[in-house]
């Protein structure tokens, strides 16, 4: 076992972070391996670590979450879904509701790379790489999101521009977005729009329809990370390439 302390005094080589560890063996994103280490959920050696700066060799140190013990993934698995409506993005649910896992049939053990609510239809990822899980979610990396909506009213020019600059949403403002209308109907009264997005707040393309006082009938997100399920039908997936993953993770 690693620690601060001792790394200073020179004792021990560098080898791995124990929440990169976590992450990359198929418990969660990084930054939520980080709140396991805090709830003092992982043990190194039988003992529990609560301190991020810990870092183990994997070959040496036993490594456990809630008791069970963590292995080494030998392989890494990149998943696209074009997920139906009535799924939740979630390991297990708590209402026991239908989850993309149900879709999804590998032996592998993954995650859904961020989130789309059950009500939403399209693109989600899954993985069983931390690093790449990582890479996806953060808000620095800014990965965009293109989404289609249906929404109640005639969208106009100028909530194209109050969208493509930022609106307010509670307690913050949305980010810039990219906004194009693809259909109008003044007799059935709706408009069919494309908003890409930067961010992945929760339920923020809803969020910014209903600050132009449109009212969101249907949701898809077509792209995830340049990624676009127009190829795939509702509730089907497939692998990404090694060139999609390679350049994702540059």
């Amino acid at each position: 076992l690693i620690t601060k302390n001792n790394l200073s005094k020179g004792k021990i080589k560098m080898e791995e972070r124990l929440q990169k560890y976590l992450a990359n063996n198929g418990i969660a994103a990084r930054r939520k391996c980080e709140e396991y280490i805090l709830a003092g959920r992982v043990k190194v050696n039988g003992k529990i670590v609560t301190e991020l700066g810990t870092k183990i060799k994997p070959e040496n140190d036993i490594v456990e979450f809630d008791g069970v013990k963590v292995d080494k993934i030998e392989k890494h698995v990149y998943i696209l879904l074009n997920k139906p409506i009535g799924y939740v993005t979630t390991v297990k649910d708590q209402f026991d509701r239908p989850t993309v896992l149900d879709l999804v049939k590998v032996k592998e053990k993954i995650l859904p790379v961020g989130r789309l609510d059950m009500y939403t239809s399209g693109a989600i990822l899954l993985s069983n790489d931390g690093e790449f899980i990582n890479k996806i979610t953060h808000p620095k990396n800014e990965v965009e999101k293109t989404y289609t909506v249906t929404v109640k009213g005639i969208v106009t020019k100028e909530d194209v521009e109050k969208l493509e600059n930022g609106v307010k949403i509670e307690d913050y403002t949305s980010g810039k977005a990219k906004v194009k209308i693809l259909k109008t109907d003044e007799e059935k009264q709706f408009s069919r729009v494309q908003i890409t997005i930067h961010e992945g707040k929760n339920r923020e393309v809803r969020k910014m329809c209903e600050a132009i006082d449109k009212k969101v009938l249907a949701l898809h997100r077509r792209k995830v990370a340049g990624l676009d399920v127009k190829n795939l039908e509702i509730g089907k997936w497939r692998y990404l390439t090694t060139k999609e993953v390679e350049s994702l993770m540059k």
